[in-house]
């Protein structure tokens, strides 16, 4: 089998697998923050301090429930994201099928190892090549760990632009390539900062949907 046949079947085997798990039902969510041209300096100062708190804690975790798709491919299941410093490790899994797929990896040095596919473990320099390979799929690996907390990318060489709600917030962010939408927030609970609950990136025909059941700072 050569190597575009590779890539076709694997991604095809992941995207069946996926479609079997629970899915994104949103129809109850709030409706999206709206985007403000002018944000007051109380908000400023808010978002501010969110953005320090969030950067102060290095290490934590999420469990929830990712769609992704990429052109006709695509499915949807469980993801549970620990991070602890620079490295991490992001579990996928299909309930239905039993089946899961591990990858893990330095966000600073970009290096990755992909697990749980037919064939043996992939793995390489840079995490988003290892996973395109894989897949097929193009995702930022390496900028999702500020992504997913609601913050822009700061390793990032990319021209950015943010565009915020009424609270400060980031509300569309592109960047990389990639147009990044915070749709919905949890709100602060004990040291836990306000931290994203929905989030939708697009990068052309590639689309990945992120609903958090729960954060966790802090080592486990």
């Amino acid at each position: 089998m050569n190597l575009f046949s590779l890539k076709l079947a694997l991604a095809a085997g992941v995207a069946l697998s996926l479609s079997a798990c629970v899915s994104l039902d949103e129809r109850k969510a709030p409706a999206a923050p709206g985007v403000v041209t002018t944000v007051s300096s109380a908000a400023q100062q808010a978002e501010a301090a969110r953005v320090d708190a969030v950067r102060a804690q290095p290490d934590w975790s999420f469990q929830g429930r990712v769609a992704v798709n990429k052109g006709r491919n695509g499915g949807n299941g469980r993801i549970d994201w620990q991070q602890q410093s620079r490295q991490y490790v992001i579990q996928l899994s299909a309930p239905v099928t039993r089946q899961s797929w591990t990858l893990s990896g330095d966000s600073q040095h970009g290096g990755g190892r992909l697990e749980g596919l037919d064939g043996g473990p992939r793995q390489g320099d840079d995490a988003q090549q290892v996973l395109l390979e894989a897949t097929g799929w193009d995702i930022p690996v390496n900028q999702l760990p500020d992504w997913v907390r609601g913050l822009v990318a700061a390793d990032s060489t990319a021209a950015e632009q943010v565009e915020r709600d009424a609270e400060g917030r980031p509300r569309r962010v592109r960047q990389s390539g990639w147009e990044i939408q915070y749709l919905d927030w949890y709100p602060p609970e004990g040291d836990r900062p306000v931290l994203p609950r929905r989030i939708e990136a697009v990068n052309g025909d590639a689309k990945v949907r992120l609903v958090v059941d729960s954060w966790a700072l802090g080592s486990p």
